[in-house]
């Protein structure tokens, strides 16, 4: 078993590009010898002294955490009142589709209001979005947004 975390979203350090694997060691050998193929940012000292900082900080970790939770379940109720299909999420994002309107005339929709979601053009799921779980201000304004288009 190999276990593989990035930071960007769990401790907020997108821009750092930092993450870990945990795993057997057959495992672990075999990912250091393939990342330098693959891996064109390495490690430097300000990206492990802030994924140090972002672990030492648990009570931070945990309040952003909960916050993110807390809006995504809001945002979850807020579409599903708005008719939308939610699959169920444990993630900083919703994946969600409206039965009476195609996901692309949404994410066009959206787009055109400042709003930006995320839409696969693939089979099975053509007429879904990704929803980024933002601040209780951003989902308020998608709220409204879709509102006004469903």
């Amino acid at each position: 078993m190999l276990v593989i975390q990035t930071l960007s979203k769990s401790r907020s350090l997108a821009g750092l590009r930092v993450g870990f694997a945990i795993g057997q060691r057959p495992l672990v050998e075999a990912l250091e010898r393939v990342k330098d193929s693959f891996n064109s940012y390495p490690l430097g000292r300000l990206a492990m002294a802030g994924a140090i900082a972002a672990f030492e900080d648990q009570d931070w970790f945990e309040r952003h955490r909960d916050r993110v939770i807390a809006s995504r379940e809001r945002l979850k109720d807020a579409l599903q009142s708005l008719g939308f299909d939610v699959v169920p999420s444990s993630a900083n994002f919703l994946f969600v589709r409206h039965p009476g309107i195609s996901g692309s005339a949404l994410a066009v929709q959206l787009r055109a209001r400042g709003i930006l979601v995320r839409h696969f053009a693939k089979p099975r799921i053509e007429d879904y979005l990704r929803i980024r779980v933002g601040t209780d201000a951003d989902c308020d304004r998608l709220i409204v947004a879709l509102r006004d288009l469903t």
